[in-house]
C-alpha cells in the first residue's frame, strides 16, 4: 500500500470500528436491561426495539450508497453519522421502550456502511482492495470481541443510558476522523455518466456476491441462537464466552495472509470459494455435535469457532472487494449500498429463522439448514468470473 493508502484504509477502518463498537456494546445486554423499562414486560416490543435497527439499515442502505454516487462520499457519510449520533441520544434519553424503539429506528437510518466501502474503493488500487477490506472487515471483528467483554461491566456502571451516550460519542469522534483525518475523495467531473441501477440488477456476478452476504448473515446469526448454549453445556459459565470468542477472532486475523498470498497469485475466486466451503465444514460439524446426544468438547468447540471466524473473515474482505471492482464506477456506491442492503436482511432472516429452528427442528435441524444454505450458496456462487488486478 501507499501511504494514501495505508491513511485512508485505516482512518475508514477506524470510522467503522467506532460505530460498530457503539452498537455492539449494546447488544450483549439490551433483553436484560430493556425490561427495567415501561413496556419492557412485552417481549414483542422487546424484539422489536432490537430488530428496528436492521430494517431502517436495510431500507436506506441503497439510497444513501446511491446519493454518495451522485453528492459524493463524505457529505454522505457525515450525515450519516450525525444521524446515527441523533438516535443513540435519543434512546439515551428514552424513559420507555417506546422511546428506545424510535432512537432505535433512527440509528439505523444513518446507514453509512455502503458509503464507507465505496470511499475505500475510490481511495485503493484493486491490487491491494482486499487487504483494505480485510481490515475493516477485522476491526469489526475486533469490536465485537472487545464488546463481548466489556459490556456486561460497562452496563452494571452506567446502565443503558449511558451505552446509548458512548454510543452517540463514538459517532461523534467518527464525524471528526472523516474531516480531519479521511484522505480528501477524488475529483468527480460533472459531465461525467451516470450509471443506470438497472445495469445492476443484469449483473450476474453481482448477483451472486449479493446472495452470498445474505446466506453469510443469515447463518452467522442463526448460529448464534445455538452457539452460546453449546458453550454452557460444554461447561464454559455465560460470563466467560469471551475466552472463546476472542482467541479465535484474534488468531483468525492472523490467517488472513493466505489470503492476500491468494489474491497476489491472481486466485481471489478460489479464496472465495474456499472460504464458503470453511463455512460449510462448520455449519456440518456443529450439527454432528448436537446431534451426538453428549455435551460438546469445549476444546473442538473453539476450534471450530476459529475455523468459523477465518472463513467469516475471509468473505467480509473478499465479497465488497469484488464488488467494488465488478459494479460500474458510476454506480460503486449504490452496487455496495445494494450489498449492504442485503447484509442487514440477513441479519435479520437470521436471528428469525434460528429462534423458529430452534423451537420447531431442535439445534441438530437448525444446523442442517444453516448446511443446506451454505451448500446452495456454495454451487450458485462457482461460476463467478475470476476478476484481475490493477
Amino acid at each position: 500500500m501507499t501511504a494514501l493508502e495505508r491513511r485512508a484504509s485505516f482512518s475508514l477502518a477506524l470510522i467503522f470500528a467506532l460505530r460498530m463498537l457503539g452498537l455492539f456494546l449494546v447488544l450483549p445486554v439490551f433483553a436484560l436491561e430493556a425490561r427495567k423499562y415501561p413496556g419492557g414486560d412485552d417481549p414483542a416490543l422487546v424484539g422489536l426495539a432490537m430488530g428496528i435497527y436492521g430494517l431502517t439499515q436495510a431500507v436506506l442502505q441503497l439510497p444513501l450508497g446511491l446519493a454518495s454516487d451522485r453528492l459524493g462520499r463524505k457529505r454522505v457519510i457525515v450525515a450519516g453519522l450525525l444521524v446515527f449520533a441523533a438516535g443513540s441520544l435519543l434512546a439515551a434519553l428514552a424513559d420507555s421502550l417506546t422511546g428506545l424503539v424510535m432512537g432505535r429506528a433512527l440509528q439505523g437510518a444513518g446507514a453509512v456502511s455502503a458509503a464507507v466501502t465505496a470511499l475505500l474503493a475510490d481511495q485503493t488500487r484493486d491490487a491491494v482492495r482486499t487487504k483494505a477490506m480485510a481490515l475493516v472487515g477485522g476491526s469489526i471483528g475486533l469490536m465485537f470481541a472487545i464488546a463481548l467483554v466489556a459490556a456486561p461491566a460497562l452496563a452494571a456502571a452506567v446502565g443503558l443510558p449511558g451505552l446509548f451516550g458512548l454510543t452517540c460519542a463514538l459517532a461523534l469522534a467518527g464525524v471528526a476522523i472523516v474531516l480531519w483525518v479521511v484522505p480528501p475523495e477524488p475529483a468527480r467531473h460533472a459531465d461525467a455518466p451516470r450509471g443506470r441501477l438497472a445495469d445492476l440488477w443484469r449483473h450476474g456476478d453481482l448477483l451472486r456476491l449479493n446472495l452470498g452476504v445474505f446466506v453469510l448473515h443469515t447463518v452467522q446469526m442463526a448460529m448464534w441462537v445455538a452457539v452460546p448454549a453449546m458453550l454452557v453445556q460444554a461447561g464454559l459459565a455465560k460470563s466467560a464466552h469471551w475466552h472463546v470468542y476472542l482467541p479465535a477472532v484474534v488468531l483468525s486475523f492472523l490467517a488472513m495472509g493466505g489470503l492476500f498470498a491468494m489474491e497476489r497469485r491472481g486466485r481471489l475466486r478460489a479464496a472465495l470459494l474456499a472460504a464458503i466451503a470453511l463455512v460449510l465444514l462448520v455449519q456440518v460439524t456443529l450439527g454432528l455435535m448436537a446431534t451426538t446426544g453428549q455435551p460438546p468438547a469445549l476444546a473442538w468447540l473453539a476450534v471450530v469457532m476459529f475455523v468459523f471466524f477465518c472463513g467469516f473473515n475471509a468473505l467480509e474482505a473478499t465479497q465488497p472487494s469484488l464488488v467494488s471492482r465488478m459494479a460500474p464506477p458510476a454506480l460503486r456506491g449504490a452496487a455496495l449500498g445494494a450489498y449492504n442492503t442485503l447484509q442487514s436482511l440477513g441479519l435479520f432472516a437470521g436471528g428469525a429463522l434460528g429462534g423458529l429452528l430452534a423451537k420447531w427442528a431442535g439445534t441438530g435441524g437448525l444446523f442442517t439448514a444453516t448446511a443446506l444454505l451454505t451448500a446452495l450458496w456454495l454451487v450458485l456462487t462457482w461460476p463467478l468470473r475470476p476478476v484481475g488486478r490493477h
